[in-house]
């Protein structure tokens, strides 16, 4: 089927992984290599994080509760700092093909995020430029539901009123990428910028400068 449509994750897409954010926090609060994200794997429907970005709990409340989530695992952390590090720097490279993308097909951002106070800041406006960018946004903290939800991802398709099979994905995190493969989409897991605009080039058939 020809592509119509390229649906993209934000964090970590189109901006610098959290991640690396994160194995910094680790270092420096001599937490074990990992343990942010192996936090995250346990109950992952159901944990601090999910409920956060599906804005069932609070910032307060995702402190809690996450702070008691590392607890359990014998970590001691700080969940506002954890929270703090989520936004990384935009990659302007990526933002760059977002926009020779968006002139050719229709396109839709697939977040999962979480209710923050606002920011004025260089950072914040070049965010909300890219996110200008999109035909559509859909925002886990809206929907109620998140990835890899499969309902998550059928809501953008239907949004764009595109069919699954018309797609290409972008996300930094093989577990979002499962459900879109079975639905037909044509995956791309964004380890480097080049790579994977080297795979959205091959996707597209065209080169996107």
């Amino acid at each position: 089927m020809t592509i119509e449509a390229v649906l993209w994750d934000f964090g970590g897409v189109l901006t610098e992984s959290p991640f690396d954010a994160f194995a910094r926090y680790e270092r420096a609060n001599g937490l074990p290599q990992g343990a942010v994200r192996r936090i995250n794997s346990r109950n992952p429907d159901g944990n601090a994080w999910a409920l956060f970005e599906r804005s069932e709990i609070d910032r307060d409340g995702f402190c809690r509760r996450f702070e008691a989530e590392a607890a359990a695992l014998g970590y001691r952390l700080d969940a506002g700092e954890i929270l703090d590090l989520i936004q990384g720097p935009v990659r302007p490279g990526m933002v760059a093909a977002l926009r020779a993308v968006a002139a050719r097909y229709r396109t839709a951002c697939l977040t999962n995020n979480m209710r923050a106070p606002g920011e004025d800041s260089p950072r914040a406006r070049q965010i909300a430029e890219a996110m200008a960018l999109f035909d559509t946004v859909v925002e886990s903290r809206e929907a109620g539901m998140r990835k890899p939800e499969p309902a998550f991802y059928r809501l953008a398709c239907e949004r764009l009123g595109v069919a699954p099979q018309a797609c290409v994905f972008l996300d930094d995190l093989g577990i979002n990428l499962k459900p879109a493969r079975a639905m037909g989409m044509v995956t791309i897991k964004v380890e480097t910028e080049a790579q994977a605009l080297a795979e959205l080039e091959a996707a597209l058939a065209h080169p996107l400068s």
